[in-house]
């Protein structure tokens, strides 16, 4: 299988943003508008071509789907550690190339309509194509390095997204946040990559996960030196998670993702719903033999335990949360755990790979039907000018096409019979109970959690109280509702997709099917969360304040997020700023400053003293030489007789 010409995949955004970038004030908006569109239409096309070639023409070879690789050397540190540059085609970068693709197409369709008239529409398509670029690149690496550099750019585009309305002083504060977590996140990822060059001599991917069949281990061997009780391997692959947990915003670097909803409402959907912020899920599954055969799963059972508390952390905060961004922002959160706790769950080989096939195929319908969720969401926004519940309520009547669109994006996160979210959280919570009963209940709490925040969320857009409003809400134009409905229907229909065929941790693939028992435990936990947001939201009713004064101090804690931003504002301000970077500074300032400052002060008065000596008489100058000839004269005598 050729695959030269999905290097186009990638570079055709970064053309259209180096365009865009280069000649924003020559170029139209409405036809910046159009260029961006039609660069991810091109890219989106390839993607599509490039998955029907693999999955279905020339991708699988004895009954194994085959990783295409086509790169070319970049630097050389010894015989086998080289840095390479290149593209990996296997089963997860062809889906994540569906993913990207995709959901990017609908975000710059749907932006044609939602940005319309603002003054940086040209920078904003810029933007979007610089992010589309950097995260082609990231799930095409072929290797830990390349893999890093487009991680970092992925972290640049999205802080200039972030921050686009830069006049703004909270977009401003939230893109800077996003921006120094993720940093410091990506530190640990950085040192694991090190880790593993140093100890392995190689950063190739297929090099590094290549497993010996006959002893079910890594083909690789590698010094055991050992750190605190683990293997340096282990704790490289703890740290690379750690840059992963940063980027999938995971408890406790997840902070920046609710502010991060600053930004326009078209890049909440394309960043911190479907691309970015997997991207830390999409590492660990790229790793997973490593994380599964390096010391027995240590490293995957981190991943599992923080997984699942993450999930269950974020669905009781939205529970609480006024903004709907922020209720999305979380739920993202909630479900990006779900995906991590699938892969901490899972075996490798055949059926035992259930989660991550599972983890996998949430990844893919999570991306269509959050990116749906945010940009109803956005539909909203832009009717009622408000992001706020208290502002909306009865909105089913004047925006039939974003209610029904909504409508099914509720229903498909919430698990709800034959969506694409019922199928996909039904096979996570099935690898759960196989492997890990306490990692299952946490996951079926969840369930109920999230049907019950998402239908409070609906129910209190589009029912509840009718409000008067000031100007009569209306529908969106055509170049928004087209990708709500197209994204409608991949979220319904897009669990049939027979995806352990195609996705599997051994990539031999297998037959899943599903497990009535647990899917009606799920399926009933699910419908008991939405009939207890009917009761308590459909209408407009007294009932949420009184639960919500009954629970009292928990209800003002999961409101203020548990208040981790304070406790981060603590420690930076308090502690780190005042109690450390304050007596340094003052030290420097004081000591170090001092010093060159001071020494700096005396060579000034000595100058000034001795500057004297420059009378510019040209006597005195053949006086002072002829004295110093006749003195060195006299101590060459001196030295000589002696």
């Amino acid at each position: 299988m050729d695959v030269t010409y999905t290097i186009l995949i990638p570079l055709i955004p970064l053309a259209v943003f180096l365009l865009l970038g280069i000649f924003s004030q020559k170029i139209k908006p409405a036809v910046s508008g159009i260029i961006g569109v039609a660069g991810l239409s091109t890219s989106a096309l390839l993607s599509f071509y490039t998955a029907y070639q693999y999955f279905f023409v020339h991708g699988k070879v004895d009954g194994v789907y085959q990783a295409i690789v086509l790169k070319t050397t970049w630097m050389n540190f010894t015989d086998t550690l080289k840095i390479d540059m290149g593209v990996l085609i296997d089963p997860i970068s062809v889906m994540m190339l569906i993913v990207v693709s995709t959901v990017s197409l609908m975000v710059h369709i749907y932006s044609r309509g939602y940005m319309k008239g603002d003054d940086g529409y040209t920078r904003f398509f810029a933007f979007l194509s610089l992010f589309s670029f950097s995260m082609f690149g990231l799930v095409l690496a072929t290797n830990l390095f390349q893999i890093y550099i487009f991680w970092e750019l992925v972290g640049v585009s999205s802080f200039l997204l972030i921050g686009y309305y830069y006049t703004k002083p909270s977009a401003v504060s939230a893109a800077k946040k996003a921006f120094i977590v993720t940093r410091f996140a990506d530190l640990g990822f950085l040192i694991g990559i090190l880790i593993i060059g140093f100890y392995t001599g190689t950063f190739d991917f297929e090099t590094l996960n290549t497993v010996n069949h006959e002893t079910g281990e890594l083909a690789l061997n590698w010094a055991s030196t050992s750190f605190m009780g683990l293997s340096v391997i282990t704790w490289a692959l703890i740290l690379m998670f750690m840059g992963g947990a940063g980027k999938s915003a995971m408890f406790p670097l997840h902070i920046w993702l609710p502010d991060a909803m600053e930004g326009p409402t078209p890049v909440s959907a394309l960043i911190h719903a479907a691309t970015m912020v997997v991207a830390g899920v999409y590492l660990v599954a790229r790793l997973f033999p490593m994380f599964y055969f390096v010391e027995g799963g240590y490293a995957l059972n981190v991943v599992a335990y923080v997984g699942a508390f993450s999930s269950l952390f974020a669905a009781i905060i939205a529970l609480t949360q006024t903004d709907i961004k922020r209720v999305l922002a979380f739920s993202t959160m909630s479900q990006i755990g779900y995906m991590m706790l699938a892969l901490g769950v899972s075996k490798y080989e055949g059926h035992d790979g259930l989660g991550y096939m599972a983890s996998m195929f949430h990844l893919f319908t999570h991306a269509m039907f959050k990116a749906l969720l945010f940009l109803g969401a956005g539909s909203v926004i832009h009717a009622v000018h408000s992001n706020y519940l208290k502002d909306m309520g009865g909105l089913r009547k004047y925006m039939p096409i974003t209610n029904i669109t909504f409508l099914i994006a509720a229903l498909a996160i919430a698990g709800f019979p034959l969506t694409s979210g019922f199928f996909s959280k039904d096979e996570i919570l099935v690898a759960a109970f196989e492997h890990n009963k306490l990692i299952y209940f946490s996951g079926v709490l969840v369930a109920g959690l999230t049907a019950f925040y998402m239908f409070r969320l609906y129910f209190g857009i589009f029912w509840g109280k009718d409000t008067q409003y000031k100007h009569a809400p209306h529908e969106s134009p055509l170049s928004m509702t087209l990708p709500l409905m197209l994204l409608a229907l991949v979220s319904l229909f897009g669990g049939f997709i027979p995806f352990s065929k195609y996705i599997s941790a051994d990539r031999v693939g297998f037959e899943a099917h599903l497990n009535y028992p647990l899917a009606a435990v799920a399926v009933s936990v699910g419908l008991i969360g939405i009939a207890l947001a009917w009761v308590f939201y459909k209408k407009e009713n007294n009932l949420a304040d009184k639960f919500s004064n009954a629970f009292g101090v928990f209800y003002k804690w999961t409101y203020h997020k548990f208040y981790i931003d304070e406790v981060y504002l603590f420690v930076t301000k308090k502690i780190i700023f005042n109690l450390i970077a304050a007596p340094i500074a003052r030290f420097d300032k004081k000591y170090v400053d001092g010093t060159m400052e001071g020494i700096g002060n005396k060579t000034v008065v000595i100058s000034n003293k001795i500057k004297g000596l420059q009378s510019g008489r040209v006597q005195d100058y053949a006086f002072g030489f002829i004295a110093g000839v006749v003195v060195l004269a006299m101590v060459f005598i001196y030295l000589w007789t002696n």
